[in-house]
């Protein structure tokens, strides 16, 4: 299976590229994962609601151009559907049995996502109703997505 994580931003503190590093290492037994980062657009100080809808407007279709025709899109939105580890590892499982090898995550910048790309999205995941910084949803998501191989896998690192 084929594991990409879309996000706008880098990483800048050296835990989150660390830990992003061990479980990408991890992973690396149950999939191929690549991680693009997008360029994070500048929002002005004292930024009006335009501005703020430009932004995600802008981020959103730099992260459109980077989905594959075909691949399965994931993204991450607070308003998605919230999953239990369990869930989201039958999900992962029922994707590879209906042949959908090529997945894509996608995290947006802190203002979110546009409406275009959540109508792209195959699915809206949740992981909380509270809003997480991007970077941290990044080592999350990796985590999460660990643990559903491991729980597919009828390994222990679930328990």
């Amino acid at each position: 299976m084929n594991i990409t994580v879309l996000c706008i931003g880098k990483l800048k503190e050296n835990y989150w590229t660390q830990a992003v590093a061990e479980y990408s290492k991890r992973l690396s037994r149950f999939c191929h994962l690549t991680i693009q980062e997008l360029k994070e657009e500048r929002l002005p100080d004292r930024a009006s609601e335009a501005q703020e809808q430009a932004v995600i407007e802008g981020e959103s279709e730099v992260l459109l151009k980077q989905i594959r025709p075909g691949s399965y899109v994931i993204a991450l939105d607070v308003k998605g559907k919230g999953l239990s580890s369990e869930g989201l590892a039958q999900k992962l499982d029922q994707l590879g049995l209906q042949g959908e090898s090529d997945i894509v995550f996608v995290i947006g910048g802190s203002l979110g996502l546009s409406q275009n790309l959540l109508n792209r999205a195959d699915f809206r995941l949740s992981f909380s109703a509270m809003t997480f910084p991007h970077q941290m949803m990044r080592v999350i998501l990796l985590e999460q997505v660990y643990r559903a191989f491991k729980i597919n896998h009828n390994e222990t690192y679930h328990k």
